[in-house]
């Protein structure tokens, strides 16, 4: 809850105001502070009428009314009537904490009992600010804390404020002589490791008693705050071993543990301790409970707890709906989550990060759609899960309408927002704002970097990544096998095979990375795409690892450009070895047959592909209009505007034959007449989504394709024809790299 009280009308009689604080002013008020013992004993509250009254409160309004007729009786005199006014305001979930700063103005001497009320009721409302600010004045006013104060006081500390002075304040603490005090120790434990400075709380874990189960609890909390879960294990069985029994809150707090750990052994231990010591099953537990054995991938059980729950929340649905994502089965968690009475930003992100782990992008965003029309507000996590998708898709317009929604919003871009919205501009073919965004950003890691290097490679700028890559080294960022990957596959694509075999040599020797099997792969494909198609197998034949059909697939895709059929032929049977089913080798294979003219294998290759069953995978297109994702497939009839492209398609064919076109179909591995050929390469997929890209847009409207294949020699050249003759901008990103076209040419060069 923000705060909105305005301290300096409260403060003018102090020269300590809200404006003024500085944690170092903690360390100045300890070094001249007289400090005196604190009154160990609070005051004796008789029961007064106006006393009563006020304890039976049930709002602010009746508080008003009583605390006038106090005025008028002339009982506001006693300092026991003013001061349960303020612990009303303090306490109670309908207090007001203008109005006992307004009450507490009045009081001449207000003693311990008030001060903490005040403390206590800044941390309630979350503002920890103002909390501080009143510890500031009770000490200039020369009152001493008690061991009350320091509990109430961190309590509810951020993050920021535990940085900023906590130092200070536990140095005040020993002064006093509150180190001892079980209640100020889990105060303190809490701090620190709110700071993030785990190691500290836990040694003042080891000096504290460790009799309380609650300072267990806080440090076991500590540690899974810090995501150090196995941590959290060890101080578990610790606290077995010294017999100390734990609450409920200890039980959720380990399961939590589990859960991240996937560790059902620990779980069903945690589990067992429920049973056997008849621990009320809250349903905070629990939904705990439930939580584990779904991250463990024991669905049966925790559907059991499910069904047997007295009430169900929302996190319990929302842990049911999770557990079936995170195996996949996103029909049955679509279920449960449609039965849901009650669904939160959190339950929708997890239904949506469901279908993106199965690679289901265009229900991704039917679903955030769904989400907005609920009124749901997404989060952060929600917004990387949306790019994500956009960035798969090629969904530019959405994409955008995410980053405005972000700038809008607010929304922090923190290095996870910014490296998705880094990945989706790239993958969308939006160079210039990848760009800017990474720019922009306050704090870039290793991510960040790797994410624009691999960005400008498959963009084909590759000069420019290699160019980042200098630009992260000099900024003192160590790269990973991930940056490598990125690094080659930008001197693949540019043809720069020097340069890629001294970075892939400079990887072991200069930053200690052996080289994993996707690095061979890298190197593979960078000699084969050069034409070194027997160097290239050298390489495959020295590898220290087992080459898997990544590597022989560059191989043999690279015997596709160079038409080496014998080579061909080994690669396409290392691979069938590996992957029988493959059908891209089957076409890769006919596709090198039908360019050498070799048509008596090309008919083998076929009728092997019958006899087993094995279709060529059809040219799937996507295309993204008014916030629409299109589909089109070779040959389509289904879009609703399948006749309109096709009319566009005749149109162009027309056009782009007066500037030269003329059907490349040597890619075509039918044995049928060139007629058939022709119109086999005329339906393809990304020829049907250019089509429609013409009719759906105003001039100058970039087209933006993304394609499930390797895009054909003929499709390349229509592409190029369009961006000359309709002066559009048309990207294609196939399943190596894009393709930005513009003015009759490719940022690949015909290097492909």
């Amino acid at each position: 809850m923000p705060c909105s009280i305005p301290f300096k009308t409260h403060f003018q009689s102090s020269s300590l105001t809200f404006a003024s604080f500085h944690p170092s002013l903690l360390c100045k008020m300890i070094s001249t502070t007289t400090l005196s013992p604190p009154p160990t004993h609070l005051p004796s509250l008789p029961q007064t009428p106006p006393l009563s009254l006020i304890k039976t409160c049930k709002s602010m309004a009746q508080l008003k009314q009583i605390h006038s007729q106090t005025i008028r009786t002339g009982l506001i005199s006693n300092p026991i009537v003013r001061a349960q006014i303020i612990a009303f305001c303090c306490k109670h979930e309908l207090g007001d904490m203008e109005y006992a700063r307004m009450v507490f103005d009045t009081m001449p001497e207000p003693n311990h009992f008030v001060w903490n009320n005040m403390i206590k009721g800044y941390s309630r409302v979350g503002c920890p600010n103002s909390a501080v600010s009143m510890y500031c004045e009770m000490l200039e006013r020369g009152v001493m804390p008690d061991e009350y104060t320091y509990p109430f006081l961190l309590k509810r500390f951020t993050r920021d404020m535990a940085v900023k002075c906590g130092r200070e304040l536990h140095d005040h603490i020993v002064k006093l002589g509150f180190s001892s005090n079980v209640f100020v120790q889990n105060a303190l434990i809490h701090l620190y490791s709110l700071s993030g400075e785990v190691s500290v709380a836990r040694g003042v874990f080891d000096r504290s008693s460790k009799s309380d189960v609650v300072t267990w609890n806080v440090m076991i909390s500590g540690y899974n705050r810090s995501k150090q879960f196995d941590e959290s294990m060890k101080l578990f069985d610790e606290m077995e071993r010294m017999r100390v029994l734990p609450s409920s809150i200890t039980l959720v707090s380990v399961l939590s543990a589990c859960s991240k750990l996937k560790d059902l052994n620990v779980g069903k231990r945690v589990h067992r301790y429920v049973k056997d010591l008849k621990i009320e099953p809250v349903r905070v537990l629990e939904n705990a409970l439930i939580d584990m054995y779904a991250a463990c991938g024991e669905m049966d059980t925790a559907l059991g707890i499910f069904d047997n729950m007295k009430s169900r929340d929302v996190i319990s649905w929302t842990a049911i709906v999770t557990g079936f994502t995170n195996l996949g089965q996103v029909d049955l968690a679509r279920k449960y989550f449609d039965k849901m009475p009650e669904r939160d930003f959190v339950s929708w992100t997890a239904m949506i990060d469901g279908y993106l782990q199965v690679n289901q992008f265009k229900e991704v965003l039917t679903l955030f759609r769904e989400m907005q029309a609920a009124n749901i507000k997404p989060d952060e996590f929600t917004m990387v899960s949306i790019l994500t998708a956009c960035a798969h898709l090629g969904a530019l317009e959405l994409g955008e309408w995410i980053k405005a929604y972000i700038d809008k919003n607010k929304i922090k871009i923190d290095s996870f927002v910014g490296n998705a919205l880094i990945d989706m501009y790239f993958n969308c073919g939006n160079v210039e704002k990848a760009i800017r965004i990474f720019n922009a950003m306050p704090h870039r890691d290793k991510i960040s970097w790797t994410a624009v290097i691999f960005g400008l490679a498959i963009n084909g700028y590759g000069e420019e990544a290699l160019d980042m890559f200098s630009q992260m080294l000099k900024a003192s960022i160590t790269p990973d096998e991930v940056t490598y990957i990125g690094v080659l596959c930008a001197c693949t694509h540019c043809g720069m095979v020097d340069k890629g075999k001294k970075f892939f040599a400079r990887m072991t020797t200069q930053h200690g990375i052996e080289p994993n099997v996707a690095h061979y792969g890298c190197m593979v494909d960078l000699l084969g795409r050069a034409g070194h198609l027997k160097e290239a197998h050298e390489v495959i034949k020295n590898m220290p690892v087992k080459p898997n059909s990544i590597v022989w697939g560059s191989l043999l895709g690279a015997c596709r450009v160079h038409k080496d059929e014998e080579m061909a032929e080994m690669a396409a049977q290392q691979i069938l070895e590996l992957e029988p089913e493959n059908g891209a080798v089957y076409v890769l294979l006919c596709n090198i047959y039908a360019a050498c003219n070799r048509w008596e294998k090309l008919h083998e290759v076929r009728k092997l592909m019958m006899d087993r069953g094995i279709k060529k995978t059809p040219g799937c297109s996507l295309i993204e209009m008014n916030g629409s994702v299109h589909e089109f497939v070779a040959g389509d009839q289904v879009h609703p505007q399948s006749k309109e492209s096709y009319s566009k398609l005749d149109e162009m064919s027309v056009d782009l034959k007066f500037a030269g076109y003329s059907p490349d179909t040597s890619e075509v591995f039918l044995d049928i007449g060139e007629e058939e050929k022709e119109s086999a390469v005329y339906r393809h997929s990304e020829k049907l989504a250019i089509a429609f890209g013409l009719i759906s847009s105003g001039p100058g409207v970039t087209i933006r394709i993304v394609k499930n294949l390797r895009m054909c020699v003929d499709c390349h050249y229509v592409a190029k024809l369009v961006s000359k003759v309709y002066n559009r901008e048309v990207i294609v990103r196939d399943r190596t790299r894009f393709h930005h076209f513009r003015h009759g040419s490719c940022t690949c060069k015909d290097y492909w």
